[in-house]
């Protein structure tokens, strides 16, 4: 008897592992992966230990500094500042000094607060988290409710696009989403970032190419409705494009402009959009069929020339009476220079430019375009503004920067290089939970963010993260109010290539507008 039970206890425990290990054996055989076929076992752990090696090194073997796209440190800022409103940190800063980089200029006598341009004096219904207990495996939070400083603009001080459109657009606050189109992010990422950019006021949401969706306009905030070559909500039945369709949209009073998309930072060829994430919503707003995959043309079919382009824009804005805006990527001067003789010889000037850095990327891209193609975004918007005032018409348009600008400093740069206004994906995501998973482009984002999916998309609450997303605002505002300060200025308006230096690797420093000093007009 006693024999028998151990016969049976043997078979239970080993029986199942020569069972599977003979199954993995026959298996390996199949594939044409080469490795697995002549070292089976090792093959199926080494692809294992692949599978898990991003998330092992996030987490554990990455320096808090080196991560890419962005590292553990920009990560946790962008973390803080959505959950707990705050940017403190102990024991100092993680960025590599001895590298060459951008840096801020102080002043002597640094502003104070109370001498500051600003807005606060109507406070808004704010909510954060506060922490009340760090165990090992476990945070303990509350959520609670509170005043805050909205950190606007002052009205002498907003910033006007389209100052000579019937309806002009007025900007109280430097800092907005970026262009995510509806497909390529889920409902519940537009609910949740629209309706924390209308309670943070003075912000908005760029649609993206995949046209106005029923929750852009739900939430109230202000929109910027992008059209994309692919004319996704702004074409008709064959294909073409509907000034119609155009028509309806410039009616909706949400909407506060239209940007054409010429190029984007990491989608130069055109964007990309899989057909699993295609939903019926997805497809009805971009006329398309439900689950196929759509790729954008890289191109206005109908626009070859920068004269075409223009007086495309000129129509635009006659009949929507909203201000009309480019989005491009820049390479080098001479590629512009014919587009901005073009606007002086014909008169007619796009109400802003959007410059994206190749940086940029909040979903599917293309890995040669996303790593070869274009100017990161500092020196893409050095050269648009170099180019606009040699031409003597930088004063004809603002100026929107977009490519990994997700902390105050970095934003400060930006407006002092050349930008009026800065918008951010990446930023945004952060702040509704992303994790940087690097699943964007299956439509099965772990957050809920880059995802169509239902089950996917519970993961992301608006209705609590749309507070993150206020937070995001609020203190990337308070920020740039506070590098103001301490460079002397009265608002972050003010930023100007004076206020940055660049140190080189060997510790010199030039200031910016020393080494790319504005140029005259020619």
């Amino acid at each position: 008897m006693l024999l028998s039970i151990l016969l049976i206890l043997v078979a239970i425990i080993a029986l199942p592992p020569i069972i599977f290990f003979s199954y993995m054996y026959a298996l390996s055989k199949k594939p044409k992966h080469s490795i697995i076929r002549s070292h089976p076992f090792l093959g199926w752990l080494r692809y294992l230990l692949e599978k898990l090696g991003p998330e092992f090194r996030q987490y554990w073997f990455d320096n808090d500094t080196e991560g890419k796209p962005f590292s553990r440190a920009d990560f946790v800022g962008v973390v803080y500042a959505a959950k707990y409103r705050t940017d403190l940190i102990s024991f100092g800063g993680r960025r590599d000094y001895e590298k060459p980089g951008f840096y801020l200029s102080n002043a002597m006598f640094p502003k104070l607060t109370s001498e500051l341009k600003i807005d606060n004096d109507t406070m808004l219904p704010g909510k954060k988290y506060v922490i009340t207990d760090e165990g090992v495996f476990t945070r303990q939070e509350k959520f609670i409710s509170e005043q805050v400083r909205p950190w606007l603009l002052h009205d002498d001080d907003a910033l006007i696009v389209g100052e000579n459109r019937d309806q002009p657009w007025k900007l109280k606050g430097l800092f907005g989403a970026s262009a995510t189109s509806f497909g390529a992010v889920g409902e519940n990422y537009i609910q949740s970032t629209g309706s924390g950019a209308n309670m943070a006021g003075g912000s908005w949401i760029n649609t993206g190419e995949g046209g106005v969706a029923d929750v852009h306009l739900s939430t109230g905030v202000d929109v910027v409705s992008q059209i994309g070559p692919g004319l996704y909500g702004f074409r008709d039945e064959t294909g073409k494009f509907s000034i119609e369709a155009f028509k309806r949209k410039a009616s909706h009073s949400n909407i506060k402009a239209f940007e054409l998309k010429f190029h984007q930072g990491a989608k130069i060829r055109g964007g990309h959009l899989e057909g699993s994430k295609v939903n019926e919503k997805v497809a009805a707003a971009r006329l398309v069929p439900v689950g196929k995959t759509v790729n954008s043309p890289n191109r206005f079919e109908f626009l070859t020339r920068p004269e075409e382009a223009l007086e495309f824009i000129q129509t635009l804005q006659r009949e929507g009476g909203k201000p009309i805006g480019v989005k491009i990527v820049v390479g080098d001067p001479q590629r512009l220079e014919p587009f901005f003789q073009a606007m002086i010889d014909m008169n007619i000037y796009p109400d802003f430019i959007t410059v994206d850095g190749s940086e940029g990327g909040s979903g599917a891209t293309f890995k040669a375009m996303a790593d070869g193609m274009g100017l990161p975004l500092f020196a893409g918007l050095l050269i648009l503004d170099d180019t606009a005032r040699k031409f003597g018409i930088r004063d004809r348009f603002k100026i929107f920067a977009s490519g990994k600008l997700i902390t105050p400093d970095k934003v400060a740069i930006a407006l002092a290089l050349g930008a009026d206004a800065v918008n951010s994906a990446r930023g945004f995501m952060m702040a509704n939970g992303c994790i940087m998973a690097l699943q964007c482009h299956t439509g099965k984002c772990p957050a809920g963010v880059t995802t169509t999916d239902d089950k996917y998309q519970e993961a992301l609450a608006p209705e609590e993260k749309q507070w993150r997303v206020m937070n995001y605002i609020l203190q990337m505002r308070e920020g740039l109010f506070s590098l103001a300060a301490a460079c002397g200025l009265n608002s972050p308006r003010e930023f100007r290539r004076e206020h940055v230096v660049f140190m080189t690797d060997n510790g010199h420093t030039d200031r910016v507008v020393d080494l790319y000093p504005y140029p005259e007009t020619v």
